[in-house]
């Protein structure tokens, strides 16, 4: 089948590449001449494990091109999809919806035959409702169909999550579009992938749900951990204690920092939004989404206190401190909402200088955070600091040579808010080792 993929972000990009990769003949299209020409020359702009080489296979065996032409891209296509960004709108924090709607009167306007319509962007439940009538003015409303079909991937597994998938979810009630959309997945049926055909607003909430209830488990951890160190319980323990009820599981339960990216923070709060307008009391993911904020705030205090003796109050005047991480999680360049872009201000605040460390984000993170210092290296970052700071969990850190970490830092302090060593190791060398959801010392 043909299908144009418009908008080359994260999801676009992804999912393109990968229904290449099923063998089906896939058109990216983006307004940006620069992200084109960047894709037609090989290059990535975003980072994503092994995709730059699905890329390349895909466009050598004939199966992937990029343009900027829209009626280009749709020639002959089955499937449109969209999947361009869909931001916290400032002020409300409501989805912004206008590159949806956009892309839809585009798409439109070069609609000759039957296709179908898919909406791959995070929209807010009568999304699609909205799109058809935007299309309608446009076009015979007989020549296309509007179909939800909400992502699930996680950036860092997103072609695994695209390729084995716990599920696909299809929103729509015409046999024809379902007809297409089978086909799409076709090559999922042999791995026996559950797919869920729903009405198309009931898949635009199955989304947001899944993604505020994942948040949620995040925030009660999170959560459980305060309560850890209060009254002398190991955190880590008491996930597995409760991971292990398979009504449960142990899949985002690790304490740490708070949650961030593209998706968690934009869509919990795109869900309280949608709501309110319905007049409903989401009280539950609400309260994730303050527990959240107030989570990286909290963050920066524990490094103070940590430096403080373990007492509140207290500044880091003239400490140098070096943080390591600055994407929201491992194997990403996005800062979307990363806990690091709260910590480290607030660290500046109160007057500490910071040199930071990440293995694929640091250009990213110029832009946010210019006035501090980017190293070449962990090592680098740490050598002459007064403490050493984990935010992100990147695989090397897992790894540092502690010892030699210990000679380079002007005091062995490690803060390591993703709880990625054993306190008793680090304790026993002689660092001051303060981690997340153990009581002090533990």
């Amino acid at each position: 089948m043909k299908i144009a993929m418009v908008g080359t972000g994260y999801v676009g990009l992804v999912s393109g590449v990968c229904f290449a990769d099923f063998g089906h003949d896939v058109v990216c299209v983006d307004k940006d001449p620069d992200k084109i020409d960047t894709l037609r020359a090989g290059g990535v702009p975003i980072f994503e494990p092994g995709l730059g080489d699905l890329i390349a296979n895909n466009v050598r065996a004939g199966r992937l091109s990029f343009t900027t032409d829209l009626a280009e891209a749709m020639a002959g296509a089955d499937a449109v999809f969209i999947a361009v960004g869909t931001p916290s709108r400032r002020g409300d924090g409501y989805a912004d919806l206008s590159f949806v709607y956009a892309a839809a009167k585009e798409i439109a306007a070069h609609i000759t035959d039957f296709t179908v319509v898919v909406t791959k962007s995070t929209v807010p439940v009568g999304t699609g409702d909205e799109v058809e009538r935007v299309m309608a003015e446009v076009v015979d409303r007989s020549l296309f169909e509007v179909v939800s079909n909400p992502e699930f991937l996680r950036e860092g597994a997103a072609i695994s999550d695209f390729k084995r998938p716990d599920r696909i979810v299809v929103g729509t009630t015409d046999l024809r579009a379902e007809a297409v959309m089978r086909e799409l997945y076709r090559p999922l049926f042999l791995n026996e992938t559950p797919i869920l055909f729903t009405e198309r607003r009931t898949s635009e909430l199955i989304k947001y749900a899944g993604n505020a209830f994942l948040a949620t488990k995040i925030t009660f951890i999170n959560e459980m951990a305060d309560l850890c160190e209060a009254v002398g319980a190991n955190v880590q323990q008491v996930a597995r204690g409760i991971g292990l009820d398979k009504r449960i599981g142990p899949k985002f339960l690790n304490a740490g920092p708070g949650y961030g990216g593209s998706c968690f923070p934009k869509d919990t709060l795109a869900l309280v939004r949608t709501a309110e307008e319905a007049n409903v009391s989401l009280s539950i993911v609400e309260a994730v989404v303050d527990a959240n904020d107030s989570r990286k705030r909290r963050m920066a205090n524990k490094i103070v206190a940590a430096l403080n003796g373990g007492k509140g109050g207290g500044d880091v005047h003239g400490l140098r401190i070096a943080v390591l991480g600055l994407a929201f999680k491992p194997n990403t360049d996005d800062m979307r909402d990363a806990p690091s872009l709260t910590i480290i201000p607030r660290l500046l605040d109160k007057g500490a200088e910071v040199v930071a460390y990440d293995p694929e984000a640091m250009s990213e993170a110029r832009e946010h955070m210019p006035d501090i210092e980017y190293a070449d290296s962990a090592m680098a970052a740490v050598e002459g600091a007064d403490a050493l700071v984990i935010i992100t969990e990147w695989d090397e850190f897992r790894a540092l040579d502690m010892r030699r970490v210990k000679t380079a830092l002007n005091a062995p302090n490690v803060i390591d808010l993703r709880n990625i060593y054993r306190g008793e190791d680090l304790r026993a060398m002689g660092f001051h080792y303060t981690n997340v959801g153990y009581p002090a010392g533990g």
